[in-house]
């Protein structure tokens, strides 16, 4: 059985499961170059002209259910595929993040924790009333995902009767924990933050990465038994005059993009703040519903679960819990659940199926005629020399994160490539940058909780007392590296190599692509970013063949 998903939330993807196995996915922005693409379209199109296999169920998924949306693109797909579309939207939204989650983590069952900003949206006569944020999900086979709580932010916009609101949304969910008090969310306290640097709302990383700048201060607490501090807080319009957002109430005035080494401790101080008192409030609800269920398998998923200094937060706090964290945790994901939950709901198949890794995006393989043949031992050479190499390996990462088939790559024990760094990317200064060990040598630099490896950059570790002075390249302010361990494929034969010329095990590890842009998909692409950046070269790994500038 075929199963395509596809969504048009931001991070647009398409997925089609083939009995319970990924068979084909795309993100939208890798196709279109437009980032967090919304369509969808290009990616179902390429999967018709490939000819690929016939579909048996197609799903549409969104969580306003828009109805000119919806039937817009339920006559695209008849006019594709020849098959009527099945909505799969309304309240599913947290469903599809928990399924993607809970169906690659391996566990047989477990709790999910959904920590979103933009759930479902509810409806109630027709006006919306509030939204989805986190949901605590009892999962297990084969097809079981029983809400046991829910928290929805309610739009201050738009008035309503709370109590009756409550009534009608605990007629959905019986025997379910309901929360609808307040105006904000975990991760709506969260943007108050990447609002103050006048970032887009979902580029919260960048407030993680600036938040190690804050000061250790008795923050205040933010949250009051569950719920936000609605006193904090103000909602105004974003940028581009759309949408509520968050921010701390008083400070409209200081909302800047230019955060400085003048300026930036203010900023940087209130990012601390939502770091500190966001992933207290989402331990909080670990807790809780670890000890009410004991169960102690945990996924953790959601925009909110690429947090990576959150996620070490869990892992220090709850030493005795199994965490797997979903590295495509965001809307990219959504396909991904809903094609997962539907097979195994229609076929109520009961087998595990945990992917090995996340290459599985759709990629064609063209040819070059540019470059040299070059082996790995002479890419060692040239980082040895301070050089920066993009590495080109087959498919790329299915999520945001580089994992070394999309990857930039740089010598860490050069003091200053943090800067050099930023500069090829034009990325902000206080950005930080990741790092690939040989699994071997995790231990011995790292405090990984026990952890035998991070296949994922999906966790912060705190470095060891010798880690900063020879790896200053990828040590945060903080003492903190997101790590990727590796012990297979070409990124391991190359760093086996580089650590057998250096000793060194370490290599500096972030995305192919500039700011603002998406990761590189196509070859051509890799060349067109060598040619407007000052990267050093590209490595192609199926055609051996080393590109530089003089090569273009």
């Amino acid at each position: 059985m075929r199963v395509l998903a596809f969504n048009i939330t931001h991070d647009s993807s398409v997925c089609v499961v083939k009995n319970g196995k990924i068979e084909f996915f795309c993100k939208e922005e890798r196709l279109s170059r437009l980032k967090r693409d919304k369509s969808s379209l290009k990616s179902l199109q390429l999967y018709k002209n490939k000819n690929l296999e016939k579909i048996d169920h197609i799903l549409y998924c969104t969580p306003s259910n828009y109805s000119g949306s919806y039937n817009i693109f339920k006559k695209h797909i008849k006019n594709i595929f020849n098959l009527e579309m099945e909505n799969f939207s309304s309240l599913t939204h947290h469903l599809c993040h928990a399924s993607s989650a809970f169906y690659n983590s391996g566990f047989k069952k477990a709790l999910t924790f959904v920590i979103d900003r933009n759930g479902s949206i509810f409806f109630n006569n027709d006006t919306e009333t509030c939204r989805e944020s986190e949901t605590v999900f009892l999962c297990s086979y084969p097809d079981n995902f029983i809400p046991i709580y829910k928290s929805f932010w309610t739009n201050p916009h738009k008035a309503t009767n709370k109590d009756s609101l409550k009534k009608l949304i605990e007629n959905y969910y019986p025997k379910c924990e309901i929360n609808i008090d307040n105006e904000y969310s975990i991760v709506k306290v969260y943007e108050a933050a990447t609002v103050l640097i006048k970032q887009d709302i979902l580029e919260n990383g960048k407030t993680m990465g600036l938040s190690s700048y804050g000061k250790d201060k008795n923050y205040p607490s933010l949250f009051l038994e569950g719920n936000p501090i609605s006193n904090y807080f103000n909602n105004l319009i974003d940028y581009d005059g759309e949408e509520s957002v968050c921010t701390f109430k008083g400070a409209q005035d200081k909302i800047t993009k230019d955060i400085n080494k003048d300026n930036y401790q203010f900023y940087a101080d209130k990012a601390k703040h939502v770091q500190v008192e966001t992933q207290k409030e989402v331990l909080r609800l670990i807790k809780k519903y670890v000890e009410k269920t004991k169960i102690k398998n945990v996924c953790i998923v959601g925009g909110y679960g690429l947090n990576v200094v959150a996620n070490n937060f869990y892992l220090e706090n709850l030493p005795e819990v199994n965490f797997y964290f979903e590295p495509v945790s965001d809307d990219t994901g959504i396909s991904i659940g809903a094609a997962y939950y539907k097979y195994r709901n229609l076929t109520k198949d009961n087998k595990i199926i945990k992917p090995k890794n996340n290459f599985y995006h759709y990629y064609e393989n063209n040819k070059i005629n540019k470059g040299v043949k070059c082996t790995e031992e002479d890419i060692c050479k040239l980082l040895s020399k301070q050089k920066s190499v993009a590495i080109f390996d087959g498919s790329p990462e299915a999520g945001p994160r580089a994992l070394g088939h999309r990857s930039i790559l740089f010598d860490p024990r050069n003091k200053n490539c943090k800067d050099i760094i930023n500069k090829i990317k034009k990325r902000e200064w206080y950005r930080p940058f990741a790092g690939v060990i040989l699994k071997e040598k995790f231990k011995d630099y790292f405090y990984t909780f026990n952890l035998n490896e991070s296949l994922n950059m999906t966790v912060n570790f705190k470095c060891k007392d010798k880690t900063k002075n020879l790896f200053p390249g990828i040590v945060h302010v903080d003492n903190s590296c997101r790590i990727q361990t590796i012990s297979e494929g070409f990124l391991f034969t190359l760093l086996k190599k580089f650590y057998k010329l250096n000793k060194c095990p370490i290599l500096l590890n972030t995305s192919l692509n500039l700011a603002g842009e998406p990761l590189v998909h196509k070859k051509e692409e890799a060349l067109e970013l060598l040619k407007k950046s000052e990267l050093d070269y590209v490595y192609f790994v199926d055609e051996k063949k080393l590109v530089s500038k003089i090569d273009l």
